[in-house]
């Protein structure tokens, strides 16, 4: 696990990764209404308490059915060759991984090392954000907007279909943006740049940095 920052990060990150069968709903670590008004406390309690813990339950369903898979943690089922293995269990980390890296609307900054990494691999911080806002509007259907370190250290913007996982294709992720409809329909009916704008009022730089390496 050295690739994670700081002790606090690399324990959370760990934590997430060595969950096994059965999993367990993991609470928010903030209130329901803490992103208002850009994420409202709707949108909040039915993506967790709906949307996130079918992953979960549907993973721990699926997993009942494959004794041999219990053992394995959820990064290890990212390659599964059952695909309700494979899709939940990336619903789980995914979700996991996004709530960790949210906060009260307007009080995240992005700190010195991190803003050296984002002015080395695209310039300015400005254009690091031009981009990752087209490629979370770019992804067709459902899906994730990921800002990624590759094994070179270099910081890459991409997005992953439906509940896939840059780390399949050997990226660490950064932050990311859930661009399912149910992410922010309710507030923001089909206009889906208007949230993409918004998320940068939420994000928790000081955790997006302590997943550098």
């Amino acid at each position: 696990m050295a690739w994670i920052g700081d002790t606090r990060s690399r324990h959370l990150l760990y934590l997430i990764m060595i969950k096994t069968y059965p999993y367990l709903l993991d609470p928010l670590p903030y209130a329901y209404d803490a992103l208002e008004p850009v994420i409202d406390k709707e949108t909040m309690t039915i993506h967790h308490d709906k949307h996130h813990q079918a992953y979960v339950d549907n993973l721990n369903k699926a997993l009942a059915e494959n004794e041999p898979l219990q053992v394995k943690t959820l990064t290890e089922l990212f390659f599964s060759e059952l695909p309700v293995v494979k899709n939940n269990a990336g619903g789980v980390w995914n979700h996991d991984f996004f709530w960790e890296e949210l906060t009260t609307p307007g009080i995240g900054h992005i700190g010195e090392s991190l803003m050296k990494e984002l002015e080395k691999s695209f310039e300015t911080v400005d254009e690091f954000m031009k981009i990752f806002e087209a490629t979370a509007l770019g992804r067709f259907g459902s899906g994730w907007g990921w800002l990624v370190q590759n094994k070179d250290g270099v910081l890459e913007v991409l997005s992953t279909a439906n509940q896939d996982n840059p780390m399949v294709d050997g990226f660490k992720p950064l932050l990311a943006i859930d661009v399912w409809e149910h992410a922010y329909y309710l507030k923001y009916k089909n206009k889906r740049a208007d949230y993409v704008k918004a998320f940068w009022e939420v994000i928790n730089w000081d955790k997006v940095e302590q997943r550098l390496g």
